[in-house]
């Protein structure tokens, strides 16, 4: 590329020349645009086998168009893809799964696309699973020119020792596993060592660009976009409007142009929504599918969890429904892992917003004094320890305080998400909520856990249908709560390990 040589403007210049000198420089500005005429035109220089990362969480801020015209360019294939996910069948980055264009996913989460689960699971693609946090700390990690770091996420769970299914035979079979993690020591705690990514090409989608690339993100639309738009050799930037230089005030630009390579027009936006989710007229309960219904005694006493002041993170489901019984008088102050700090409730129909979404894909307000930000500083909080508590679901809990929620191999896989970041940080107490038994009777707190576990030693309360446990470090499981109707007999009948019973236990929910 070529060289913009800095040129000095005589002391004593005429009104003639100095016209001409700002002619020229206009000139010369215009011959370096970074305004490419079409997506098609943007895109169309993507090698075949290029690592390519793809901004975006679900459905929001994706940059949609660049994806299309991909879409549309067959040669374009054997993609490595870095997403967080893969949208939904047919949709966003489902669109390339259909058409056979990539070849591998590092991704956090299937989520509900179930073409990329089917896929996966029959040995047509290949996936690598990287916890959320560091997967966008590689990204950061990237674009900042440092190739590796450590995080304490995924110590003791598959991530460290290796082993998860990356690519399995039409059979089922695994035929490429992942490789385990080197351990260092700080401070007297284990840490994984992680390499950092970068791509050849950047995909992002910005609410707004100016003509040298600043960027400007809306909402919870800056996610995944913020840190990919730094990490690509080469970043493509789809932009909703595009404006002209001076038109964003400095201190509103989330990225600056010197990141950006090439800037397209987006237009005619539909901005589909993954969850669209509505405050229930009547109220919650009578809004909640029967699924939920019969586990609302559950999501009550979780919200007994809250206190006033308190920073929290909800997990999908029951977790994040508990944040609509909150103590009356108190303040919580919700994170979400996509990006906003002070969750609102669900919005009515009139409010619904697509680039405010919650980590569960759910239409979501922002509540005064709220925020929004990249993921990474996101993940950043998680890890620090900002947050004082998270409340998350589970497949399994041990004794120990082992828990597994993000995979059944070979069966059936979600991702880890978030989840696995959430519990490694050192100083957040972890409330795990889950029925107490499986649908055929089995109990899901054990011993042992047996699925892949996403965290070790790293629950501090259990909540079920049935009762409240305590993980105490070195210990039995403490029963420190009855839900009505149930007797210490039925929990030792319905408990996979042993446990201790506190003088005090009663009926509390």
């Amino acid at each position: 590329m070529a060289t913009l040589l800095r040129t000095r403007v005589p002391a004593l210049a005429s009104a003639a020349n100095l016209r001409c000198y700002a002619a020229s420089r206009e000139l010369l500005y215009r011959s370096f645009s970074k305004i490419y005429p079409s997506a098609a035109k943007a895109i169309e220089d993507i090698p075949a086998g290029s690592t390519v990362l793809f901004g975006g969480f679900g459905l929001c801020g994706v940059p949609e168009k660049l994806i299309d015209a991909i879409a549309e360019k067959p040669q374009i294939k054997d993609i490595t893809a870095v997403s967080n996910n893969a949208g939904i069948d047919g949709v966003a980055l489902g669109k390339l799964l259909n058409t056979r264009q990539i070849k591998r996913m590092v991704a956090s989460y299937v989520g509900e696309n179930q073409e990329f689960a089917r896929q996966y699971l029959g040995g047509e693609l290949e996936v690598e699973f990287v916890p959320q946090g560091t997967l966008v700390e590689k990204l950061r990690a990237g674009g900042a020119g440092i190739p590796a770091f450590y995080t304490a996420t995924g110590y003791g769970t598959t991530i460290q020792h290796g082993g998860t299914p990356i690519k399995y035979s039409p059979e089922g079979y695994i035929e490429m596993e992942s490789l385990p993690r080197e351990v260092g020591v700080f401070d007297g705690r284990a840490y994984l060592k992680e390499r950092s990514i970068t791509g050849d090409f950047a995909l992002v989608k910005a609410w707004k660009a100016d003509e040298l690339g600043n960027l400007v993100f809306r909402g919870a639309a800056n996610n995944f976009n913020a840190p990919m738009a730094t990490a690509g050799k080469i970043t493509v930037v789809e932009a909703e409007e595009i404006v002209p230089v001076g038109s964003l005030e400095p201190n509103e630009i989330h990225i600056p142009g010197i990141h950006v390579h090439r800037i397209v027009q987006g237009g005619g936006y539909e901005k589909k929504i993954e969850k669209r989710t509505v405050t229930a007229e009547g109220g919650l309960e009578s809004g909640l599918p029967a699924s939920m219904q019969k586990r609302i005694r559950i999501i009550k006493r979780a919200a007994r969890e809250f206190k006033d002041g308190m920073y929290a993170n909800l997990g999908i489901g029951m977790p994040m429904l508990a944040s609509n019984f909150i103590t009356p008088g108190i303040t919580v102050h919700l994170q979400s892992e996509n990006g906003i700090l002070g969750l609102g409730p669900f919005p009515r129909e009139s409010e619904v917003d697509p680039d405010f979404i919650n980590a569960g894909k759910e239409t979501v307000t922002v509540q005064n004094g709220g925020s929004v930000f990249s993921s990474d500083t996101s993940f950043a909080m998680i890890r620090n320890s900002r947050l004082d508590l998270t409340i998350l679901g589970g497949m399994e809990v041990s004794e120990s305080g082992d828990l597994a929620n993000w995979i059944i191999p070979g069966k059936m896989v979600k991702g880890m998400g978030g989840a696995m970041d959430l519990v490694s940080a050192a100083n957040t107490k972890v409330v795990v909520t889950m029925d107490h038994c499986s649908k055929d009777g089995s109990p899901k707190i054990l011993k042992q856990c047996t699925l892949p576990l996403t965290g070790l030693k790293c629950v501090n309360r259990i909540i079920t249908d049935k009762c409240v446990f305590d993980v105490v470090p070195g210990k039995k499981l403490l029963l420190r709560e009855l839900a009505t109707g149930c007797t210490v007999d039925e929990i030792r009948k319905s408990t996979g390990c042993d446990f201790d019973v506190a003088s005090d236990v009663s009926e509390t929910y």
